[in-house]
């Protein structure tokens, strides 16, 4: 199916590009890539030659690198296109603008600035890790790529350790054994986790276990290829009864039962429907007092 050129308004175009396989791109991105006034890369190579494997034309139009090292050099000269009302698309050598990529200080301009920001959603390595992860997704953090050296990575490793969520890490091959020692030793080395590995891609690989195996696993050789970790969510001790009901109390001071509920649940970790029964208990009990 050949992309469909069409007008497109000015503004600044955020596509997905596949992480792995080529034909994970969306129809949509071709047909933006198709139309619009100027593209910019992350990677010019790797655009041209996503754009020749789904027969998309560059034409006369210009192709412009945009990245970590001459992004205060280039945003100027993107800005001035949108002012001149053409719409121009942004694309990241990999997966997602804005997530972990230079893209956000482009587009945090365009916003500043007044012009329209649109995203053809796609790939992104973050989302596609979860999903393999075989960990609880109903809550998670993204915390991007830790420190390089091992004080600094245990660090934010200890200021996440009580975020009752799922963590995501980007890492690095060179990195990731250390960075697995460390959350071991932070974390506990019984945290279930997963090491996702060349996504989407010939070789991708996916191994679960607790923390402490997964950091044995590649303590002595290295694995090649871009890396997702993904982390459980730690066990939360059990609150005291007495300490839970105060918890609920002062909850209900200002929010009806289900809010309260929904409040102190998350806030503990304690299921939902335990809070949810303590609350209405509490509740007809202080109105009862009040009558």
């Amino acid at each position: 199916m050949n992309p469909i050129e069409q007008k497109l308004a000015g503004g600044l175009y955020l596509i997905a590009t596949p992480i792995g396989a080529a034909r994970d791109i969306t129809l949509r991105a071709l047909d933006i890539l198709a139309s619009a006034d100027v593209l910019v890369a992350e990677d010019t190579r790797s655009l041209r030659r996503l754009m020749e494997i789904h027969g998309v034309p560059l034409r006369d139009r210009p192709m412009w690198a945009y990245h970590d090292h001459n992004g205060g050099r280039m945003r100027p000269k993107i800005l001035e296109a949108l002012d001149a009302g053409q719409s121009v698309v942004y694309a990241s050598e990999a997966g997602t603008p804005m997530v972990a990529d230079p893209g956000f200080d482009l587009g945090r301009a365009a916003v500043a600035e007044g012009y329209t920001l649109i995203s053809a959603p796609g790939p992104s390595a973050v989302i596609t890790a979860l999903t393999l992860a075989g960990l609880p997704t109903d809550r998670f953090l993204f915390a991007g790529f830790l420190p390089n050296t091992a004080s600094k990575r245990k660090a934010v490793l200890k200021e996440l350790a009580g975020v009752p969520a799922t963590l995501a890490f980007y890492e690095s091959p060179k990195r990731v054994a250390g960075m697995l020692r460390d959350a071991a030793e932070v974390l506990g080395g019984t945290r279930s986790a997963a090491v996702c590995r060349e996504l989407t891609k010939k070789f991708e690989e996916v191994r679960r276990g607790t923390l402490e195996e997964l950091a044995q696993i590649w303590a002595d050789a290295p694995p090649k290829g871009e890396i997702v970790v993904i982390i459980d969510r730690g066990s939360l001790e059990k609150i005291r009864e007495v300490d839970l009901d105060q918890m609920v109390l002062e909850a209900l001071q200002g929010h009806s039962v289900r809010d309260a509920a929904d409040l102190v649940a998350t806030e503990t970790g304690t299921p939902r429907r335990e809070v949810y029964q303590r609350a209405l208990l509490l509740a007809k009990g202080r109105q009862e007092e009040t009558e």
